[in-house]
């Protein structure tokens, strides 16, 4: 129950067909606890389980690549939902003039609506208006976070004060989610807006859509709880034994590249973290770099998502990083390029043109450069808050693990967040710096920069996962 809130006090309907559950960011059947709150709502009420997903044409930045990802994972879900015996009806808003009221018709016959508890993006804003609109119990339950949010009950300001609590609380829930069970099968209609998808239409469907059809879908990343899968296997096999010293390596590839399959909720962090933990124990090797990553930093991320009013803003800056951008946002810059030149990585600097490349093409910047990606932004903008807003624009229209809590927490990590004073200097007064010179004497550069013009020249991904 830690998982848990109800965000209004509404009874339950008493006639009712069905429990809804409405899969807004974990749009998964495995290792759901949201999911599996639904379920034991519905045998509670001895009802049947119905899922409900949606992808509209009008979220912010609606494109090919983010509509491509989200329908490459509907046909499998769809298979693992009808194999545990629950409903499931999809529907794809493709014009902007078609029905938005999908929701508020199927919880018309619903006994309550249980969806997802996530603190960025379309999610937060719906769990903000909708509860107040319906006549039945509204819950939101985490199943994005292996320790609860709830249980955090104030911000932490950096991963050290986090850490501690999160150790502490690890061992209790560290373990497999309940097993989805329904009593009572799904043996009803589905609505007429359902909308059919399967593996050989998904192009056609998104052509018909009124989206951004300029940003083609990743060259990198197939969407879906298969590929997921396979990420995550490939990555316990073949990287985790060198993710500690190469990880910051961006031509060794010894990263996870999990992330856009963590973003769009096809895959849990905590099916991740067992999995890694299980191989790693069978073959006797360390992994507390790569679980430090995906437990202690990406949930100080969803803690600050969820503590704060506006995570898109300085507002939720520790007070020397405020005022250091207040008295440097002035500065003369070297170089200035308006957000169309950042998007199209015309610089003058050749490894930040290639991370942009990556981007565009792959859908994804490895997360070291992504942080010399971010620095130039800020030197080279004509101000820090035109800095922060290209950063943002650029996450949400092209990266696939953007509009996500780690998202915005990385991008104001380039302005000091979970962050401490550096020795002033121009422009970035006292932010942390990090120039050319430094990633050529770190990292492999000339490499990295061959990878992504092949990327560019062919189209094609090498290290692509089939």
């Amino acid at each position: 129950m830690e998982r848990v809130r109800y965000l209004n006090d509404r009874a339950p309907r008493s006639k009712a067909r069905y429990v809804l559950y409405w899969s807004q960011m974990n749009r998964r059947v495995d290792c759901n606890h949201a999911l599996s709150y639904a379920a034991e709502v519905a045998n509670r009420c001895k009802l049947p389980l119905l899922v409900y997903e949606a992808i509209t044409c009008s979220y912010p930045y609606a494109n090919d690549r983010l509509h491509t990802f989200m329908l490459e994972a509907v046909p499998e879900t769809e298979r693992r939902l009808k194999a545990k015996g629950i409903g499931y009806v999809f529907y794809l808003r493709r014009r902007h003039q078609d029905a938005n009221n999908q929701l508020y018709c199927l919880a018309q016959r619903a006994a309550a609506v249980i969806t997802d508890d996530y603190p960025t993006f379309i999610a937060r804003r719906h769990n903000q208006s909708v509860p107040s609109k319906l006549d039945i119990p509204y819950c939101v339950v985490d199943s994005s976070c292996i320790v609860p949010m709830s249980l955090l009950d104030k911000r932490e300001y950096a991963a050290y004060t986090i850490r501690p609590k999160i150790h502490r609380l690890l061992p209790q829930y560290l373990k497999p989610a309940p097993e989805v069970r329904v009593d009572r099968p799904w043996e009803d209609k589905l609505p007429e807006f359902h909308t059919t998808v399967t593996e050989d239409n998904i192009a056609q469907l998104v052509a018909s859509c009124e989206i951004d059809h300029s940003v083609k879908p990743s060259i990198s990343f197939r969407g879906g709880r298969l590929m997921a899968e396979k990420h995550l296997q490939y990555f316990v096999e073949n990287k985790l034994r060198r993710y500690a010293k190469e990880r910051n390596e961006p031509s060794a590839h010894a990263t996870s590249d999990l992330s856009p399959y963590l973003h769009f909720g096809q895959i849990h962090a905590l099916e991740v973290a067992l999995a890694v933990r299980e191989w790693a124990i069978r073959h006797h090797l360390i992994a507390d770099e790569f679980l430090e990553e995906l437990i202690v930093r990406r949930e100080l991320a969803f803690n600050f998502a969820r503590h704060v009013e506006n995570p898109e803003s300085f507002d939720a800056l520790p007070d020397w990083a405020r005022t250091t951008i207040e008295k440097h946002d002035h500065d003369r810059r070297n170089y200035v390029y308006t957000r169309e030149q950042f998007e199209r990585a015309e610089t003058h600097d050749p490894l930040w043109n290639a991370t942009q490349k990556e981007m565009l093409l792959r859908g994804k910047v490895h997360g070291y450069y992504r942080m010399y990606w971010g620095k130039k932004i800020i030197e080279w903008s004509p101000s820090h808050e035109e800095a922060l807003r290209t950063m943002i624009y650029l996450h949400d229209r092209y990266a696939l693990d953007g509009r996500d809590p780690n998202t915005y927490t990385n991008i104001l990590w380039c302005f000091g967040l979970h962050d401490r004073p550096w020795p002033e200097r121009p422009v970035f007064g006292t932010l942390r710096y990090m120039s050319y010179d430094g990633m050529r004497r770190k990292t492999n550069v000339e490499a990295y920069l061959r990878e992504i013009e092949h990327l560019a020249t062919t189209g094609e991904d090498p290290f692509r996962i089939q």
